[in-house]
Parts: C-alpha cells; structure tokens; sequence
C-alpha cells in the first residue's frame, strides 16, 4: 500500500461536492469532469493492451476557469459536453493547466481557441508567447514542481471550502497505485513528491482515477 499512515478510506464524491460545487462561492471550486481510468493494475501479464485515459478536472475561481489535463479520448465531444453539464463552452475556459508531458494527459490541447492560456512546466503560452508561471497563481491556487513520474511534473492545490485539493497528474494514478511506478523517470522523486503532497493536501486527484482522502 502506498503511503500507507497516510490514505484513508476513499470519501464518497457526492459528500464532498454536492449539487457540482461547494456552498462557499468566495472559495475555488474544484469538480472531476472526466473520470479517468486504467485497466494496468488488472491485466494479467501478456494477457490484454494496456488502456488508459485521465482523469480531467475543472477549477473555477473567480473569474478563472481552468480545465486541468484535456486528456486523449476517442471523441473531443466528450469534453465539450462534459463543460456543457457546467454550463459553459470551450470558450469559456481561460486556462488549460498540463500536469506533465505524456500525451495521455495533454493531447486534446489543441481544440481550445489559440488565445486560451495554457500552464505547463516551460510557462504559461499564449498563442506562440510563453511568459513565467509563479507559484502562487491566484488567492486559492498554488503551483508545485512534483517531478518523479516525469521530470517536469506539476500539482495544482486548490484552497476550497472541504480544504485543500491536490491534482497531481500522475505522482499517483488512483488511489494506492502504483507502488512502484514502472514508468517513473525517478522513483526517489516520486516518493519524495509523493510525501510533499501527503503533508500538504487533504484530498488528491490522481490521474487516472476518482478523488480520494488522506490523514
């Protein structure tokens, strides 16, 4: 089990966003609009392909609306109804957050309009114009380099009304996997990246998987 003394029992969704968003409009609101999935941790060896597809994420904060993670499915409607459900269009969304560079997690990037601001690890890139992110984005969101899955990892923590939400992209892919990381650029970062966000965060969405609680 990963971090063991610090998971928890996974806390059930609806208790922690009813009715899609939390009661303190003064706060950030952070909602799991695609849920992601892998099927890596039930294949039996050379039995099945591997098949993967992230978790996607929504923040909204003030004036800010942040899709963290496009994601690669087989149909871009897929996200564009997944915002309707939210009432809002691809137009809509300010900023496109990227946790890391593997294409699972990025590739449908680029059906935002040119003009929507997108934060990876190199900057913050408007159109062809990169300028620096800092660590402290807004009042309620904050940036954090988290390398170990891949060198140029980043979590998002988000202040909310149920307290801290860490989105980690794929420091863990669900909920106590994997231990060992096969695809890990660095499994002494990731344990390390994985220990910042235990000490920090009250509630982590990983990449591949629903939210879930720690201690």
């Amino acid at each position: 089990m990963v971090l063991a003394t610090h998971i928890t029992a996974e806390k059930n969704q609806q208790d922690f966003q009813r009715s899609n968003c939390f009661s303190n409009k003064n706060m950030a609101e952070v909602k799991i609009i695609i849920p992601g999935w892998t099927n890596a941790d039930n294949m039996e060896a050379g039995s099945e392909e591997e098949k993967t597809s992230c978790t996607t994420t929504l923040i909204k904060d003030g004036d800010l609306v942040i899709v963290v993670d496009p994601g690669v499915l087989e149909d871009k409607n897929i996200l564009i109804k997944a915002l309707e459900k939210e009432n809002l269009k691809i137009d809509d969304v300010t900023h496109v957050f990227i946790t890391h560079s593997h294409i699972d997690h990025y590739r449908n990037v680029g059906m935002f309009p040119v003009l929507t601001k997108v934060l990876e690890y190199g900057g913050i890139w408007t159109g062809g114009i990169a300028e620096d992110w800092n660590e402290k984005f807004s009042e309620d969101i904050s940036i954090i380099k988290t390398p170990g899955h891949n060198y140029d990892g980043l979590s998002f923590l988000v202040k909310t009304n149920e307290g801290l939400v860490a989105i980690v992209g794929d420091i863990w892919w669900k909920k106590d996997y994997p231990e060992d990381d096969p695809y890990a650029s660095d499994m002494k970062k990731i344990k390390e990246s994985r220990l910042k966000i235990a000490e920090m965060a009250e509630y982590i969405i990983p990449g591949h998987g629903a939210m879930f609680k720690i201690k």
